[in-house]
């Protein structure tokens, strides 16, 4: 049986070794899809570890790209516990981080939790301006736009993108994830949903397919 505190802490340590070993032996006992999930949130609950860290001093900027690279691996090991095995595609999520934010982890965390579900995800990267949104979903036709950003001018940004999306009469569900995201920045930018975590996000991608 996982140790669901162990997992959190060690990834909190950083200790990649560790964090392989212990995910690596919880796949190879074919674990059920919602114990698979318990062990993305101990996952996360170690990257709160390494923000508060981070916060307080102790850890770097490396530290926070380490451990975002970390927690794509980890997150990689349990997709086949994950329904990677979804044959049919559930459908297609535009993702992208919106202009004047360069911040990649937390898009690229969804985005590996969204294809472990079945998605089709297109990634368009990040700093990404509002007329590349427009483009790529006419091109793209997404069921879903995930948009991303950590930092708090990325509210305006959203918010432009997603007026601009509108007018040309985008027709998609849209989700925005990140840490200034609240349900009032929600409303004022004219999402359909916002995230601060990205397997509810997933969750809230599935109700919506």
């Amino acid at each position: 049986m996982l140790d669901l505190k162990r997992l959190t802490q060690v990834l909190g340590d950083l200790e990649e070794d560790q964090v392989m070993d212990l995910l690596k032996e919880f796949v190879s006992t074919n674990p059920s899809e919602a114990e698979a999930l318990e062990a993305v949130g101990a996952c996360q609950a170690g990257m709160a570890i390494v923000g508060d860290s981070f916060e307080n001093g102790d850890y770097f900027v490396g530290d926070l790209i380490f451990a975002g690279e970390l927690l794509t691996e980890a997150i990689n090991v349990l997709k086949p516990a994950l329904g990677a095995g979804a044959s049919t595609v559930m459908g297609t999520i535009l993702l992208g981080t919106v202009h004047g934010d360069l911040h990649d982890i937390g898009k690229n965390i969804f985005r590996s939790m969204s294809e472990a579900a079945g998605f089709e995800v297109v990634d368009i990267g990040i700093d990404v301006a509002v007329e590349e949104f427009v483009t790529k979903a006419k091109e793209v036709k997404p069921q879903i736009i995930g948009m991303s950003g950590v930092l708090t001018l990325a509210i305006d940004s959203m918010k432009e993108t997603i007026d601009a999306l509108k007018a040309v009469g985008i027709d998609a569900k849209i989700i925005i994830g990140g840490n200034p995201v609240t349900r009032e920045a929600c409303k004022f930018v004219g999402a359909d949903a916002f995230t601060t975590n990205a397997a509810e996000g997933v969750k809230i991608c599935q109700a919506w397919v």
